[in-house]
């Protein structure tokens, strides 16, 4: 199989690469990035090495050099990761998640129809479920959940749910959607709540936490969603949206104390700022509908996850500081990226 992956240079990406490349070694990947903030050439520094694997940097919006990978290597199915996907940021610069979450994925639906290519498999988030009530834990988001965005970004990803279906309805494009909870894992982009917390307790720096730190996300160990997104791929049902959730539900404060003790911090180093506009309260998913059709669960818990990532952080330091030096230089241009406040998780 040809299958061609949008941002695998970026956190869910990349781990989405070598999860292919290790499992199915005959495939050839065709990796498209616009190497952003996010992405990042030294996630896929292992990856550069295999022949089976090939990397382009480009915008998934440039419709002509869009067509002309499409023509040079005809992929089988394309899986598209390529977002922008912090709410923070689409708070203030919203025009950069439309080009890139609507357009950009029909600029690729288009390729697909244009060379025939038999899957498109769009990666999506529980985001445009909206939120749930803190004093409702019986409730949980289903693929049957009116979509209800809170923020632009998850407005746009929504955006461009329905628009995938619409060409499924409309051009019988063959498609797939999953819808996912917060992830964490290897490679995740250090303004993240997870890796930020490990990063700043690390050099004992404040550990800011939106509000009270009530706000609770369910999550999801990165290696589990790509194992999902695998069977979809391969056994899931055209036209169907699948919720892949980790039934790992956490504050928070719960976290971020979670890692403060794993890594022997005072929790003197948690501070609390004002909370961010509109934020969600809840967001948890329940994955029947992929447990019952492909056998899906997922296998990590919170408790194991967080000691493999925390593990993971510290054997590969190099990787973090290099973004957190170079977004330190950016910053030093520009007030808009700040590393001393809290980040979306």
């Amino acid at each position: 199989m040809k299958l061609l992956i949008t941002g695998g240079a970026g956190f869910i990406g990349g781990n989405f690469v070598y999860h292919i490349l290790s499992k199915y070694p005959a495939y050839q990947i065709i990796c498209i990035d616009a190497l952003t903030y996010a992405g990042n050439m030294e996630t896929l520094a292992e990856a550069m090495k295999n022949p089976n694997f090939i990397f382009i940097k480009e915008d998934i919006a440039n419709r002509e050099e869009i067509y002309l990978i499409f023509e040079k290597y005809s992929p089988d199915a394309v899986v598209n990761f390529a977002a922008e996907s912090h709410v923070d940021r689409s708070i203030k610069k919203p025009d950069i998640f439309l080009r890139t979450n609507v357009i950009g994925t029909g600029v690729l639906m288009d390729a697909c129809r244009m060379y025939s290519t038999s899957r498109f498999h769009q990666v999506s988030t529980d985001e445009v479920y909206g939120d749930l009530p803190l004093d409702r834990p019986d409730l949980f988001f289903t693929e049957e959940t009116p979509i209800h965005a809170s923020s632009p970004y998850s407005a746009s990803k929504a955006s461009a749910d329905l628009l995938v279906l619409a060409y499924h309805r409309t051009y019988d494009l063959p498609v797939t959607i999953s819808r996912c909870s917060n992830n964490y894992g290897p490679y995740h982009f250090p303004e993240k709540l997870i890796p930020l917390m490990i990063a700043n307790a690390l050099n004992d720096k404040p550990l800011p936490v939106y509000g009270k730190g009530e706000n609770i996300r369910d999550w999801l160990y990165v290696k589990d969603h790509c194992e999902a997104i695998d069977l979809i791929l391969h056994s899931g049902k055209l036209g169907e949206v699948y919720n892949i959730g980790g039934h790992n539900e956490r504050t928070n404060l719960e976290v971020v104390k979670t890692i403060v003790w794993e890594l022997g911090k005072p929790e003197s180093l948690i501070t609390y700022v004002s909370d961010r506009p509109g934020h969600d309260l809840r967001y948890a998913i329940d994955p029947s509908k992929i447990n019952r059709e492909l056998g899906w669960l997922s296998a990590t818990s919170f408790d194991q996850g967080i000691k493999q990532v925390i593990k993971w952080y510290l054997e590969n330091s190099s990787w973090w500081k290099n973004i957190l030096a170079r977004e330190h230089h950016n910053a030093m241009k520009s007030s808009y990226l700040r590393f001393d406040k809290f980040e979306k998780n």
